[in-house]
């Protein structure tokens, strides 16, 4: 599967290990386990590929949020990308890494 990161920052996690503006500081772990997860889905060849992966927790958001899928970098976060079919190639562009909040509360 092929990556694409829609956001400078995104790009800069992944591959310096941190964003360049302080609004996206995140902590380590959080960074180290979003390049993980980045890696997963670059090592996949579809799709079903990260449904294998239980902890990962594959989705389709719905709502506001149609067309986007999910998967979890941890129990407090989750990155959000776009998924696209070109020819034989899959292409996930990332869009976003974001801060669950618990709606139960």
């Amino acid at each position: 599967m092929i990556v694409i990161f829609e956001k400078d920052y995104l790009k800069e996690l992944y591959f310096d290990g941190k964003a360049h503006s302080k609004q996206y500081r995140f902590q380590p772990d959080i960074v180290s386990r979003y390049v993980k997860v980045i890696n997963m889905m670059i090592n996949a060849n579809n799709i079903t590929d990260l449904m294998r992966f239980g902890s990962l927790h594959y989705e389709h958001l719905t709502g506001d949020k149609k067309g986007i899928s999910s998967v979890r970098v941890n129990d407090k976060y989750r990155v959000e990308f776009i998924e696209k079919n070109e020819g034989e190639q899959k292409i996930a562009t990332i869009c976003n890494i974001l801060e669950l909040t618990n709606h139960y509360k």
